[in-house]
């Protein structure tokens, strides 16, 4: 932990009067934070903000809430929450993030913050990388996440990066810091929590110190990662301009410059956080980029399309009225939603509605994907009998402007066999029972 204050005290250059919003759930990683920056604001005269989000998704969450504003008024911290009252989006965790930094940003506008401080440890970083490499990335993707980002007008600082979860909870139970425990965390239907109570925990026992080689593999990606962007900078405005990419200029340049670029302006796009986007989608774009058709498009996640017109291709939001589809389900589907449905060959530990497994003998082949139409029903795994597809969208709160593009597979008689995401039909079968056919979404 020392070295934590180090970095602090040495790296950061806080100044007496600076503002720091610090990213706050409650758990022991934060409530340790922002127990270290209490002693520096002591010392240092420094504002501290501590930005809760309460995702209201479980019975504890408000007392969480009611605990963590009585530790900040006694402290003399600033206390900021927002409560979120509905998700609506199929991809909780992406979505979580995306709300949790929209609200942080406003913070540091608010207060005219020098630094958004954040509680991620070196197992984050390694679940990152691991989540990364299974989903395709660029050399700066697979590095995870770096300790200090700057951001122009305020810095995203990690302090914590080095410490692992365990060393974190030792130094709360030495500190006597009280802190909630998420039981969501340990549900392994969320995709990182598969990565941290499976697959970490066998590393670990490899090496003890396996989290210092991931970080030193960081540490190189990024290196690399910085002087292949230094040489995507030298022609990036030259082949992207207004928004368009010259697909002439674009096609001439080396294949690591020309992925580059592509991740690049995603980056602009979706931001920082590209676990939405993966290795399928980088090539749907190349594929549309070199076919011989003038006018093609590629939908992407969160009603994204990319559009070639001849010699350019430029990205725009899906708004308009969307015309219903059917595609046969043959290796891979790119659905007009953004997302993927995949044949897979080796199956995974992996029981969500993002799989299903089927016996060819029970449906009748083809299978394919469309959209929802008026009266679709499905009878669902585990229930007796069937029911509606609206009724699906509305308890699962889907998004009145998601339900015309969500898909829905079918067999060639017309049987629902799996809303992806959302439900598997009564077909579906267990990892014990015969099946021969594998379906992904993502």
């Amino acid at each position: 932990m020392e070295e934590v204050y180090n970095f602090i005290r040495n790296k950061i250059s806080l100044k007496p009067g600076d503002v720091v919003v610090v990213g706050t759930s409650g758990g022991p990683d934060s409530m340790a934070l922002l127990y270290i920056l209490n002693e520096f604001k002591n010392i240092m005269d420094l504002k501290l903000v501590c930005a809760h989000l309460n995702h209201n998704k479980r019975m504890e969450s408000d007392q969480e809430q009611a605990d963590l504003s009585e530790f900040c008024k006694k402290n003399k911290i600033i206390f900021e929450c927002k409560k979120v009252e509905k998700w609506g989006d199929d991809n909780f965790e992406n979505e979580a993030r995306t709300v949790r930094y929209a609200f942080f940003e406003k913070l540091v506008e608010k207060y005219n913050a020098k630094y958004l401080m954040t509680a991620h440890h070196a197992d984050d970083l390694m679940e990152t990388i691991l989540m990364r490499i299974v989903r395709g990335s660029t050399l700066k993707g697979y590095s995870g996440f770096s300790r200090i980002v700057d951001k122009g007008n305020y810095k995203i600082v990690r302090p914590l990066l080095t410490l692992t979860k365990a060393e974190i909870e030792e130094f709360c139970k030495k500190n006597k810091i009280k802190y909630c425990i998420d039981k969501s965390n340990f549900d392994l239907k969320y995709t990182r929590n598969r990565y941290r109570h499976e697959i970490l925990p066998f590393l670990k026992n490899e090496n003890p110190n396996v989290h210092k080689k991931f970080i030193k593999f960081s540490e190189i990606l990024l290196e690399n990662s910085n002087y292949i962007n230094k040489e995507v900078d030298k022609v990036f405005n030259k082949v992207f301009q207004n928004g368009i990419l010259d697909i002439e200029k674009f096609v001439v340049l080396d294949k690591i410059i020309q992925t580059n670029i592509i991740y690049t302006i995603l980056e602009k796009i979706y931001g920082d956080d590209l676990l939405i986007i993966g290795d399928a989608h980088v090539d749907l774009l190349f594929n549309l980029i070199n076919s011989n058709r003038s006018n093609s498009i590629v939908h992407l996640p969160n009603n994204v399309i990319a559009i070639k017109a001849y010699n350019e291709l430029y990205f725009k939001y899906d708004e308009e009225e969307y015309e219903d589809y059917e595609i046969e389900i043959n290796d891979l589907v790119n659905l007009p939603n953004g997302k993927i449905i995949e044949k897979i060959e080796d199956d995974i530990n992996d029981n969500s509605n993002n799989i299903i497994r089927l016996n060819s003998k029970d449906i009748n082949l083809p299978l394919y994907v469309r959209n929802k139409k008026e009266g679709d029903k499905i009878e669902v795994k585990g229930l007796n009998g069937s029911k509606k597809i609206s009724d699906i969208f509305i308890d699962k709160k889907i998004k009145t402007s998601d339900r015309h593009l969500w898909p829905v597979v079918l067999d060639s008689s017309d049987t629902v066999v799996w809303i992806p995401g959302l439900k598997k039909s009564k077909l579906d079968k267990k990892n014990s029972e015969e099946y021969d056919i594998i379906l992904k979404y993502y």
